[in-house]
């Protein structure tokens, strides 16, 4: 078997315009307090590639047009849909009250591993929170569930940009399988 590297126009990648009208996976990204925009930009251009709702950017977030998010994004933060909200707290409520389950990505007593999503669990809402702090212990206990990426070598955490490509894929393909 040989394989060739696809150039760009075979790719079938979609336009913004039919990207926008495409049906897109269950899953909200909640961004709180992220204070690197490379990393916010970074999460735009996964999200877009896992075909999420949408994002909400919440507390000191960046928000786009900013040209750190965009050297990153490149061109996703005008694909996907995005929102911003200060405070987290009444727009996780509203999605609570809409039926989304609400799923923190964190280290924390009582987590699940990331791979023991199921897709009654959809629609979701992954909540990321800052790089050094992790989520905001308030915001933590809003969530029903947590879930957490096994670390298996000294360092204790995944930078916020990776974590959230990891754990996107996996709900993405959680919710494909039928």
């Amino acid at each position: 078997m040989t394989f060739r590297k696809l150039p760009g126009d075979e790719m079938d990648r979609l336009g913004v315009e039919e990207y926008s009208r495409s049906e897109k996976h269950p899953v909200t990204l909640m961004l709180h307090n992220i204070r690197s925009m490379y990393n916010v930009g970074s999460i735009f251009r996964t999200a877009d590639a896992a075909r999420v709702e949408k994002i909400i950017l919440s507390g000191y977030t960046a928000t786009p047009p900013r040209k750190e998010i965009d050297k990153t994004a490149l061109g996703a933060q005008n694909s996907i849909a995005w929102e911003y909200c200060r405070e987290p707290g009444p727009v996780l409520s509203q999605l609570r009250e809409s039926g989304v389950t609400l799923f923190g990505l964190e280290i924390a007593q009582n987590s699940r591993s990331y791979t023991d999503v199921r897709r009654d669990e959809f629609p979701i809402c992954l909540v990321l929170g800052n790089e050094v702090e992790g989520i905001d212990e308030g915001i933590l206990k809003m969530c029903d569930h947590v879930l957490e990426i096994p670390q298996y070598g000294t360092k204790h955490s995944l930078n916020v940009s990776v974590a959230a490509g990891v754990a996107l894929f996996e709900l993405v393909r959680t919710f494909r399988v039928r």
